[in-house]
């Protein structure tokens, strides 16, 4: 292998094939798969000699492939690890940047398949098509039509956790198409980011103590990990309905069984759990005013398309030594440089 080629690896596929068609030898890049049911032995050798490596979903990644330090300290030649969409909670970021290794994802590529989810969920479970559904499959006693009055969205106040890439296009599509109040909590952002977005600046509370529509739309960190649990459940109005299609992890599953049980609020739309898929026997399965999905809201044709080319062109950029557009730590850039130089014999941009 010459200094200029890089070698970028991945486990069993891309999750479109059009990044394989715009980096299979082109720039000098060595793409290679790599298969969990090979012999582990060939693949920590790739991996040994890897300056890139594109992962797969979290729940995806077979151990002991999982991005942190073990696999970084057997990893010498790595520039680089890319995940397929916005969230990145799999990969140790902190070993990383002291590593000099970036982490980048692509962040805005799902905004719109996932927002379109979220618009959904909530007029399944408004408009009740779901429950329907399922009692004209199973008889025709005890009930009838107006059993499933629904609910228009038109009007109703939309609560939003987190108004980055998807709360923005939620926010957007929310107001737009059915004229609602939108609310929203995001510590991160300005004064100025909500009214330019449409959404009015609430506290973490008062989303739930108003809003109709609860949305988590936040990443899974340290700071939002079980951030929602039975006392935010419990300051939710009873007709108001709890969507997420963000991270396991960050809501207590627990806590809202609990309160869904007590007829706290009126339902609830879950597209992510802690475990994926979630046991059969799981207690939210059994309300017919929930509505599930597996991890699916950014999983359309339009998304998987845009988080590949985009991934591709990630790549691309990184191994020419230049700075990728969605660089999860911006920090790592001095060292990665000096780490750049001493892998490639070549130089990253200033």
């Amino acid at each position: 292998m010459t200094a200029e080629t890089k070698k970028l690896v991945y486990f069993e596929k891309w999750i479109d094939p059009v990044a394989e068609e715009m980096l299979a030898g082109k720039n000098g890049i060595d793409l290679h798969r790599l298969s969990f049911g090979a012999a582990e032995e060939g693949n920590w050798a790739a991996l040994a000699e890897a300056h890139g490596f594109q992962l797969l979903a979290s729940n995806e990644i077979q151990p002991p492939f999982i991005p942190e330090r073990p696999l970084i300290e057997r990893c010498p030649n790595l520039l680089a690890f890319s995940v397929n969409g916005a969230g990145y909670d799999m990969v140790d970021v902190d070993t990383c940047t002291e590593a000099g290794i970036l982490v980048v994802n692509q962040a805005g590529a799902n905004s719109e398949s996932v927002a379109q989810h979220v618009l959904g969920m909530m007029l399944a479970l408004s408009k009740q098509i779901v429950q329907s559904d399922r009692r004209m499959r199973l008889d025709r006693d005890d009930w009838d039509r107006w059993t499933y009055k629904g609910k228009e969205l038109t009007g109703r106040t939309l609560g939003i956790i987190g108004l980055g890439n998807v709360g923005r296009r939620v926010s957007a599509l929310a107001g737009q198409m059915f004229a609602m109040r939108v609310i929203a909590y995001d510590p991160y952002i300005t004064p100025e980011d909500f009214s330019e977005q449409g959404a009015q600046q609430v506290s973490f509370d008062d989303v739930f103590t108003e809003a109709d529509f609860v949305s988590l739309n936040c990443p899974l960190t340290e700071e939002t990990k079980s951030m929602v649990g039975r006392r935010e459940f419990e300051l939710m109005k009873p007709t108001a309905y709890f969507i997420t299609t963000a991270r396991g992890g960050i809501h207590d599953e627990g806590a809202l069984a609990a309160v869904m049980s007590e007829g706290g609020i009126a339902g609830a739309g879950l597209d992510v759990f802690a475990e994926e898929p979630p046991p059969l026997d799981h207690p939210l399965l059994e309300f017919d005013n929930v509505i599930v999905s597996p991890h699916i809201a950014g999983v359309t044709d339009d998304c998987t398309y845009k988080m590949a080319s985009w991934a591709a062109e990630q790549w691309l950029t990184i191994f020419r030594g230049a700075c990728p557009p969605r660089l999860v730590n911006p920090d790592v850039w001095p060292a990665y440089r000096e780490r750049f130089g001493r892998v490639t014999g070549e130089t990253a941009e200033d």
